[in-house]
């Protein structure tokens, strides 16, 4: 029996710029289309770090350089934007693939709303990086032109730091589940989701904020009832004292041992860790579900026990 499978892509599976994420699309949808192969249901999750900075500073000098006509482009907007032309790219690289290999199934993005809470203490601390990298003139004039938040970023440069709020819920979920159901491969909650909260009645308002995407997938997986929960990044399986020489790679986790192991300070923030914490919450949510991180390459090998960290009760 196939299972139920989210799929959070990292970053190394869409590259940094348009001519990257062409290339990069191509074997993503190999390795996706392993899966489907098997027989599993997919849903596919992705970041959107370099794509929605790209769309920020596009839409911004559109301003600057003609403020008569044109007004700065809120970020949730950004967010839609760069799901909407991942998608384009994810969808068909994937369509194409699927094709290849004899498969006739219709793959669909999904523009879709992340109901986060307004009163998120993550609001009041913004920590998401996004965009370029600006010097101290050019991050200076944006603070004092819009009030943004930045940050030196590790001798680099200095960058522009949002909210990364939790997410609550997915708005688009109900959609999502009958497309699912009705046998097509989704991709949704690109870039984390665009974020929302609710305001008066039925209306939505969207939030200055980036969610981070393992979370949103994490989410998404739990609304969708998903077996398994795979998150994709640039290590092949977690690792314990990581870049020393008593590095300790890891086939298997329960969630008690990722939380000591949390607690000792063993993964980075903002780079192995919220993919740990996501892990955990989507293993320990209901009995029988596992999430497992490893190399887009490597899905298919993970899926079948062969590789890859995995995270269960």
């Amino acid at each position: 029996m196939g299972k139920r499978i989210v799929i959070a892509l990292g970053g190394n599976a869409l590259g940094d710029n348009l001519p990257e994420q062409m290339i990069a699309v191509k074997q993503t949808a190999k390795a996706i289309a392993d899966l489907i192969q098997e027989g599993h249901e997919v849903v596919i999750a992705h970041g959107n770090g370099p794509q929605v900075g790209m769309i920020q500073k596009a839409m911004a000098e559109l301003t600057r350089s003609e403020p008569e006509k044109y007004i700065p482009c809120p970020l949730s907007v950004c967010v839609a934007m760069s799901q909407g032309y991942i998608g384009y790219d994810l969808q068909n690289a994937l369509r194409e693939e699927l094709l290849d290999r004899g498969i006739a199934k219709g793959v669909a993005t999904v523009l879709t709303q992340v109901e986060v809470d307004p009163d998120d203490p993550a609001f009041s601390h913004p920590t998401k990086p996004i965009g370029a990298f600006m010097t101290k003139a050019e991050a200076d004039k944006l603070v004092a032109e819009r009030g943004y938040d930045v940050i030196e970023d590790a001798g680099r440069g200095y960058r522009r730091v949002v909210a990364s709020p939790k997410p609550v819920s997915i708005v688009e979920i109900q959609s999502i589940r009958d497309m699912v159901e009705a046998g097509l491969v989704v991709v949704a909650c690109g870039g984390g989701g665009i974020p929302v909260f609710k305001t008066e009645g039925h209306h939505l308002k969207g939030a200055a904020a980036v969610i981070d995407k393992d979370f949103a997938a994490c989410t998404l997986a739990q609304q969708l009832d998903a077996d398994c929960l795979i998150i994709l990044t640039a290590v092949e399986k977690v690792a314990i004292h990581f870049g020393k020489p008593d590095v300790q790679w890891l086939s298997t986790l329960t969630p008690a041992q990722a939380e000591k192991y949390m607690a000792d300070g063993e993964f980075a923030p903002g780079s192995m860790l919220p993919k740990v914490q996501a892990a955990v919450q989507f293993a320990q949510s209901k009995e029988g579900r596992t999430a497992l991180i490893t190399l887009l390459e490597k899905a298919k090998d993970g899926i079948e026990g062969k590789t890859g960290t995995l995270i269960q009760q």
